[in-house]
Order: structure tokens, then sequence, then C-alpha cells
């Protein structure tokens, strides 16, 4: 679910942190620049783990700020494919279902990646369910379920013409289209879905 990312930059220091420890003072701008953003193709950055490298301070000519070339070591949400993982529904609509970690909430799980006799119940907006002996399970709303990983969405966030917004709009992911990591999951398999289903009352 987490990796470390090795990760060069220039760091900028303003004179109004130069009472703090010069490492104290990298740290804090690399957690200002990087924390909860989203680097295409490596994952969620989450914070900073730790600071390999750092070059001599220049002072930039007119800005008062301090240059600094660093390397440093990221931690990044980035599940692997088929990881299976816990997270909250968050809402449905007939394309499928979103669910949220407590720290990311672009998880899409299609409708069809849902179990054989699923359907979605438009004046309750949530999923059910329907197996074969009548019962029906319902995918409630904060329920607490199970899923697994099985795509990465990345979405280039440079600004777009006007051709180029009307395909982005056409996809089906369109309700996420604004983000630039989604991953679709799968709660179809047996052990998946709402935790209460399987774990009783454990969960």
């Amino acid at each position: 679910m987490f990796i470390l990312t090795n990760i060069a930059d220039l760091v900028q220091i303003h004179p109004e942190d130069f009472n703090k420890e010069a490492s104290q003072a990298i740290e804090d701008n690399i957690n200002a620049k990087y924390a909860n953003k989203v680097i295409q193709k490596i994952g969620l950055c989450i914070c900073l783990y730790d600071l390999l490298s750092a070059s001599e301070g220049l002072i930039g000519h007119g800005t008062g700020l301090v240059n600094v070339n660093v390397e440093f070591r990221l931690i990044v949400f980035r599940p692997f494919k088929h990881e299976v993982m816990l997270g909250r529904i968050s809402s449905a609509t007939e394309h499928g279902i979103r669910v949220r970690t407590q720290f990311f909430d672009q998880i899409f799980i299609p409708s069809s990646n849902l179990p054989e006799g699923s359907e979605f119940l438009p004046t309750e907006q949530v999923f059910v369910w329907n197996l074969a002996d009548g019962q029906r399970l319902y995918y409630d709303n904060q329920e607490t379920v199970r899923f697994r990983i099985e795509e990465e969405i990345w979405t280039d966030q440079s600004p777009m013409g006007p051709k180029e917004r009307e395909d982005a709009a056409g996809t089906v992911m369109r309700a996420s289209a604004g983000s630039p990591y989604v991953v679709k999951g799968s709660m179809a398999d047996a052990g998946l879905g709402p935790c209460l289903w399987w774990d009783g009352d454990e969960e």
C-alpha cells in the first residue's frame, strides 16, 4: 500500500524560516510542497520519510531566498494490483460505488465489479446484492468494506483545450475526471464487500 520513492528537488528557504535549524526548515518546506499531492505515475505523497543529502545554501540575487539542492525519500500511497484493502462507502450511483480511506477518497468500484445479482436502488441511492434464496444484502453508505485493487487511472492535470475537455467528459470515469489519481477496485468475489457480511459482529 505504501512505498518509498527518491526525489531530487530545489528547496527555497524563506527568510522567516532562518530561525529554524537548517534541516527542520528543509523538512518543513518539503512537506508543505509534497504532502497530500499526487505525482504522476508515482502516487499520493503522504509525508517526508528522510533527508538523504543537501547542498550548501545559496542566496538568490534580489530575493533573499536560500536555494538548496536536496535529495530525499517520501512515503507514497501506491497500492499494488490485486492488493486487498479496507475502506468505507461514501456514496453510490448507477455507475458504481465510491469508497474512501482516512486519507484517500478517489476509490471507485464499477457496478460491473460487484457480485452477479447486484442492482442499484435509485430511491435509496445504494446497491443491493440479491441472493438466490431471496435474501438481500445492502451496500449501505458508511459501511466498512473490503475490496481488491484492479486498476489505476492517471489524469494529466495540464491545461486542456475545448476539444480535449469534450473528450474527457465522455469517459466512463467522468465523475472523477478532475482527480489526477483514481483507483478502481472490485468487490465481486467471496470475502469482499461489507465486512459485516463475512466477519459478523466482530466488525
